[in-house]
């Protein structure tokens, strides 16, 4: 796992990139938090390809387990990729209320990660 920082007005964003899923599961989820958090990074942008099918399936909870966690630790998040392969209503749905707001969203490129992320 590569996490490149960024600063933007005065604050820590961390890139996590790599060419393997790095989440598979909740505790991977909270090992990207901490190693963000040792870089002083507490805002993160993560990518599509490197989270597990499973995250965009919400019945199975993951989506939920590791953002409640994330928005309890005060960690936010911008999930780069292509949302539009899901064909789930409950995803769009669960994509369009977070979006709303800061803590997590999903976005489509990495430029519009930063963006998101360095506000607030």
């Amino acid at each position: 796992m590569q996490i490149d920082v960024i600063q933007v007005n005065d604050r820590n964003i961390a890139e996590v990139k790599d060419t393997a899923i790095l989440i598979n599961n909740l505790d991977d989820g909270l090992q990207i938090m901490v190693d963000c958090g040792a870089q002083e990074a507490y805002k993160a942008i993560l990518y599509q390809e490197n989270i597990s099918a499973d995250f965009f399936e919400l019945k199975t909870k993951l989506a939920g387990e590791i953002l409640q966690k994330y928005t309890q630790y005060d960690f936010d998040v911008a999930i780069v990729g292509d949302f539009s392969i899901y064909n789930s209503k409950s995803l769009n749905d669960f994509i369009y209320e977070s979006n709303k707001g800061r803590k997590i969203n999903f976005v489509a490129t990495r430029d519009e990660a930063i963006t998101r992320l360095s506000k607030g």
